[in-house]
């Protein structure tokens, strides 16, 4: 039912900044807490940022101060701004939305970024 995009991956050097885009199916965007996650090469899934329905953020220490997570309810769209990219932050980086009414996760198809020395 909710189908997620995301957009906005790529390669850039060390200090760069990217931002990445989810486009968001479904009828009930506002509602859903959204977040961003991240997978690097051997290494377990891990949280980058959150963000409720009431726009409370949540931020992985890793990125505390250098990524931003935001959502345009109306576009249905969430984003993650990166600034000061570091090398350890290259990993493909899923959008996942949950469910208000199920707490259904709902998964995109990942973006690859890429993070030079």
């Amino acid at each position: 039912q909710v189908q997620l995009v995301e957009s906005g991956g790529g390669l850039v050097q060390a200090g760069g900044s990217l931002t990445l885009s989810c486009a968001a199916s479904g009828n009930s965007f506002s509602r859903n807490t959204m977040g961003w996650y991240r997978q690097a090469p051997g290494k377990q899934l891990e949280l980058v940022a959150t963000i409720t329905s009431g726009g409370s953020t949540n931020y992985a220490d890793s990125v505390k101060g250098r990524f931003t997570i935001s959502r345009d309810n109306a576009n249905s769209t969430v984003f993650l701004q990166m600034n000061g990219l570091k090398p350890e932050d290259t990993a493909v980086y899923y959008c996942r939305a949950t469910g208000w009414r199920t707490g259904q996760y709902y998964w995109g198809r990942g973006t690859q970024v890429t993070v030079s020395s």
